[in-house]
């Protein structure tokens, strides 16, 4: 397939990539607000935990349906719609008058917000040459790094000044304004609208998944992405937490240095098409896991906040060193249902993120954070290493 011009994909990439930069708003949002949570509704921390838990499962189990309805009504559509229903349950979110009011709130807003990043994937990989495919998805991924660090700025330093129902009302105009701009752009351009004659292949959705679960790749890159999802995830939730306890930091300090996280992933999108080039996919495998290994360790054994820095900013940059390699291959599990191919990756993705927060709430709990971090790391280094050797397997056959 020859991609169209660069000029023709790129306003609309860029709307998705605002879109994607909304929803990993949303998703990070809540992490440093979790003290003044507990705090506000007599809880425990496992129990709010469940405001960042409960939009990951809710992301994460409806993907399954949003990849086939995109494969039918049109992705980019779909995506507008969707964003534009954030807004409505980051709106409860502001107005919840009960722990269990504001987690359900989060539970809507994440299954809204799981037709944004996968089926922009999937639209990116219908339009998109593979051969140029991972340059771009590192672009559009640019938007959804930069929520990462605006979320955790946002819900730390409006948490700490104006309070944490204003976090929710700010993203909840920003979901309204780029909602608007995308369905906009889904009216007056064609390389919007759905591809005539799509139906999402053949069969229905069970039929769908049973021949996507019968190729051993896409079983090893979906069992690869959930684990992933509970490593870097489940334990970034609560390092604004680990840090505010240890070392006495305001929420908004906490958020700020969070931020490095995101840095280290704008850095990956700066050089990604010369990492590519340098270091191959195999060498991105291997080289994200080992510095996740490595950021873990030194957020865990660091004696002072300062640590937390380069650590954080080495996670950012090994997650999406790795995450990118993954995503990539996603793409092109199932050509002919990518948006439900997609759409399963990310539900595996985001339902290791929630078996992650919630794990990782209780053993924050009982056995303390350094469990949680160096258990993070000790995971990441065998699936760095099984998946390196899968990979090159799977090159070798493919040749």
């Amino acid at each position: 397939m020859t991609a169209p011009p660069d000029r023709e994909l790129r306003r609309p990439i860029l709307l998705l990539s605002a879109a994607a930069f909304a929803s990993a708003v949303s998703a990070r949002l809540c992490d440093p607000m979790l003290p003044d949570l507990a705090q506000q509704f007599a809880a425990s921390p496992a129990e709010v935990a469940h405001v960042v838990s409960g939009f990951a499962v809710a992301y994460g189990l409806v993907q399954a349906f949003f990849g086939p309805l995109g494969d039918r009504l049109g992705k980019y559509r779909l995506i507008a719609l969707t964003t534009l229903l954030c807004t409505l349950g980051t709106l409860g979110a502001a107005l919840a008058a009960s722990l269990d009011l504001l987690i359900l709130a989060r539970v809507f807003t994440g299954i809204a917000a799981a037709g944004i990043i996968p089926l922009s994937m999937a639209w990116i990989g219908d339009k998109v040459s593979y051969a140029e495919r991972q340059h771009t998805l590192a672009r559009f991924i640019g938007g959804q790094i930069a929520g990462v660090i605006a979320g955790q700025l946002i819900g730390g330093v409006l948490t700490d000044t104006v309070g944490w129902r204003w976090a929710f009302g700010f993203v909840c105009l920003l979901y309204l304004v780029i909602g608007l701009r995308v369905l906009a752009e889904s009216r007056r351009n064609p390389l919007t609208y759905p591809q005539p004659g799509a139906t999402g292949g053949q069969g229905g959705l069970v039929a769908q998944m049973g021949n996507l679960f019968g190729v051993p790749w896409a079983r090893v890159i979906l069992a690869v992405v959930f684990v992933e999802g509970m490593i870097v995830f489940g334990g970034l939730a609560f390092v604004p937490l680990y840090l505010h306890d240890r070392f006495a930091l305001s929420m908004s300090q906490a958020g700020l240095l969070m931020g490095m996280f995101g840095l280290g992933g704008l850095s990956y999108i700066l050089f990604a098409r010369r990492l590519v080039k340098w270091l191959g996919e195999l060498g991105l495998a291997i080289g994200g896991a080992a510095l996740i290994a490595l950021a873990w360790l030194l957020i865990a054994s660091g004696p002072a906040w300062g640590w937390a820095v380069p650590a954080c900013a080495l996670l950012g940059l090994g997650y999406y060193m790795f995450h990118n390699t993954l995503q990539t291959h996603a793409t092109q599990m199932a050509p002919q249902v990518r948006g439900t191919a997609v759409s399963l990756f990310a539900s595996c993705f985001f339902l290791g993120q929630a078996l992650g927060v919630s794990a990782g709430g209780l053993l924050y709990e009982t056995r303390g954070a350094l469990t949680v971090f160096g258990l993070a790391a000790s995971v990441m280094v065998p699936l760095g290493a099984v998946f390196a050797v899968l990979l090159r397997r799977h090159h070798r056959r493919m040749a």
